[in-house]
């Protein structure tokens, strides 16, 4: 477990999870904090009880339903009461509430305002970064321009293949974007993406200046972080944010 390397507020708190530690066994060693994937629900529920308490968190994460969209819930309005909520971000501005994104691959972003009143995570993989998640999640704060991003672990630029229809989305929202692609020799149609440009130049062009974090890659920092592009069949790791 580590916390992002900000210049947030003391009061705003966050925890990111490694692979390391944990008692999942398989595909899902360590710490694997998904319940979505197939992996024992009991060492599951250990192992959000670990990072919970390592964390020293003052509570449950809310978790969501991960659905590769661009819905970002209130926390203190949306009842978890019956179980997730469909979203891809969250957002508070109550005391003792966590958000939390899980990922595997796919880009985690917290975020909180200069004045630490409020607090969100959004989980970006290339849909969602493209539909415009934070954009959305950035939009629920009164004053986006005061905002600060950090973004968390994530397939690097020299792992993350994609084929031409992304780069293509992604240059029909923003021409701009062209340069965060690069092509792979001897592959036709076949391109290397950077997500942490990606969502750099989302957040800039979104009026954000105070950017941090990014620099990871889970695909090939094996021992640390969870891959789903490099192992399919394996577990998660969570990304949280809480006002103390």
């Amino acid at each position: 477990m580590f916390q992002a390397d900000w210049p947030a507020p003391l009061h705003v708190k966050t925890a990111i999870s490694t692979r390391q530690g944990g008692v999942s066994l398989g595909p899902y060693a360590g710490l694997n904090l998904g319940s979505h994937v197939s992996d024992a629900a009991q060492s599951v529920e250990q192992n959000r009880l670990l990072f919970r308490q390592q964390a020293q968190m003052p509570a449950e994460p809310l978790w969501l339903n991960q659905v590769h969209g661009t819905d970002c819930v209130w926390l203190e309005q949306s009842d978890f009461s019956v179980g997730p909520v469909c979203a891809d971000a969250s957002t508070t501005k109550s005391k003792a509430v966590v958000s939390v994104v899980l990922t595997a691959d796919c880009l985690p972003v917290l975020f909180c305002d200069a004045a630490g009143t409020q607090v969100a995570a959004a989980h970006a993989g290339w849909r969602g970064l493209v539909d415009g998640v934070l954009e959305q999640t950035l939009a629920q704060f009164a004053e986006p321009h005061q905002v600060m991003a950090w973004l968390g672990p994530a397939i690097g630029p020299k792992a993350f293949e994609v084929g031409d229809e992304v780069r293509q989305a992604f240059i029909a929202k923003d021409a701009r974007a062209g340069a965060a692609f690069v092509a792979i020799p001897n592959k036709s149609g076949k391109w290397l993406a950077d997500l942490y440009q990606l969502a750099c130049l989302r957040l800039t062009a979104a009026g954000l200046t105070q950017i941090f974090g990014g620099g990871f890659c889970t695909f090939t920092e094996e021992s640390r972080f969870y891959s789903y592009r490099r192992d399919g069949q394996t577990g998660r790791m969570a990304s949280c944010i809480w006002l103390d």
